[in-house]
């Protein structure tokens, strides 16, 4: 098996550094476009078969996993919240989470009944690819979910959701409970679909100081990795934004940390400790500019790896669409030639 992806995250050796990027199925390629147009993307996640077509798309550009093509936020709707991709505005929640009424309808799914497909699409992608190439699960953390629920899609700010963390933190923690409780299942029911490593996305936890991260988050999270390190895969724990975050991050668990490309990556796992593997972590933009750049920022990123064992290349977050395709074959070329 093409496992250097899984070695890695071992901190095992390998022959090359693995790379993969978060959103690496999406509108950059122009087959994922041309199904967009016909299909939405909700229809996309709910269609097993066609997961698994634009999960399987990256990979001939050279990738070492690939990862379930679905959505953080598709565990809302078992839940109780309905949600819907809006055209131009992303997600929007149809009843926000604000009152005790609000997050007491909320309800904890079984995810083999309310997320059925995206099972199904993994045990599909799993057969399609076992003997190739990894597949990893993933889940959205709980301050992300419960920021979006909150909000009611996205916030630049998180007013509402700090306004309820900090006047309201029973209701804060029971909220929090139940998204945790859906995740924690959810990434459990995704391994033993057929995930062989799993990430947990905390895309917006960076907006948080380091007190209110270790105070209303950090346990919320302890539960689900706690758990998910029990069954026996990688478990990566990712954010943006999270610089100052590192340490507390790596205190909650996971046996990779995701950095992102706001700060080197060599001064990040000096923090978070060489005894922990680290994935990332270049700007994601900088596949926008001209590639003899993004190769070169590529070979930095390697370069402050220092050849230790433990590095997963990835942007520090997903890959925008307009980025051209050419632009990451060159980068994942690099990776793999080294510096």
């Amino acid at each position: 098996m093409h496992d250097r992806f899984l070695r890695a995250c071992r901190r095992e050796p390998v022959d090359v550094t693995p790379v993969w990027f978060m959103r690496q199925a999406g509108r950059y390629m122009a087959e994922y476009r041309a199904l967009r147009a016909k299909r939405t993307m909700l229809e996309i996640c709910k269609t097993p078969e066609l997961a698994l077509e634009v999960t399987l798309q990256p990979l001939r550009l050279g990738m070492d996993a690939a990862i379930l093509f679905a959505d953080i936020l598709l565990p809302l709707e078992p839940m109780g919240a309905s949600f819907e991709f809006a055209k131009g505005e992303g997600p929007v929640i149809h009843e926000p989470i604000r009152t005790r009424a609000d997050v007491d309808r909320l309800r904890v799914c079984d995810p083999e009944e309310g997320l059925g497909y995206v099972l199904d699409a993994l045990r599909l992608i799993r057969r399609e690819l076992d003997g190739k190439t990894p597949v990893i699960g993933f889940a959205g953390a709980p301050f992300t979910i419960a920021s979006y629920m909150i909000e009611g899609g996205k916030s630049s700010s998180y007013q509402l959701t700090k306004k309820m963390m900090w006047s309201e933190p029973e209701l804060w923690g029971d909220l929090m409970r139940k998204v945790s409780e859906v995740v924690r299942l959810f990434l459990r029911a995704q391994v033993k679909a057929g995930a062989q490593a799993v990430q947990l996305f905390d895309s917006w936890v960076g907006s948080l100081s380091v007190e209110d991260y270790c105070a209303h988050v950090q346990p919320h999270v302890r539960h689900i990795l706690a758990d998910a390190m029990t069954l026996g895969v990688p478990v990566i724990h990712f954010g943006t934004g999270t610089s100052t975050l590192l340490e507390a991050q790596r205190d909650a668990g996971g046996t990779v940390i995701g950095v992102d490309w706001r700060i080197p990556l060599d001064l990040a796992w000096s923090r978070i400790g060489f005894d922990k593997a680290v994935q990332g972590n270049l700007d994601p933009l900088l596949l926008l500019a001209p590639p003899e750049l993004a190769v070169e920022r590529t070979r930095a990123v390697l370069r402050a790896a220092a050849g230790r064992p433990g590095h997963i290349f990835n942007l520090g977050h997903g890959i925008v669409p307009e980025t051209p395709v050419d632009t990451v074959r060159a980068v994942i070329d690099a990776v793999h030639e080294g510096i």
